[in-house]
């Protein structure tokens, strides 16, 4: 069963794709050809369905100019923590 939490998640992350591509004013056919998707399931990954692949997710996110941004809010770099523990732990990283 998946928790309740993840479940929200996606829910939320789905309403924020759907946002996104209406303040674009694109329709889905647009953004799922852009994405290389078919259209149904475009519409999987704006109603929350967790059966779509990471790529599909990535791939919208990327249609939609959002790609960036999730890349960027994952980075443990961005965060205290992750900073820290990565001068005890990481070796050093290249940024391009």
């Amino acid at each position: 069963m998946t928790p309740v939490r993840v479940r929200r998640a996606a829910q939320t992350m789905a309403g924020h794709l759907l946002a996104w591509r209406k303040l674009q004013r694109l329709p889905q056919r647009i953004v799922a050809a852009r994405a290389g998707v078919a259209l149904s399931t475009l519409q999987r990954v704006e109603h929350g369905d967790l059966g779509v692949s990471l790529e599909t997710l990535l791939r919208v996110a990327r249609a939609l100019g959002r790609l960036d941004s999730i890349e960027t809010c994952l980075d443990p770099l961005d965060t205290d923590l992750g900073r820290l523990r990565a001068a005890e732990t990481l070796p050093l990283r290249v940024r391009s």
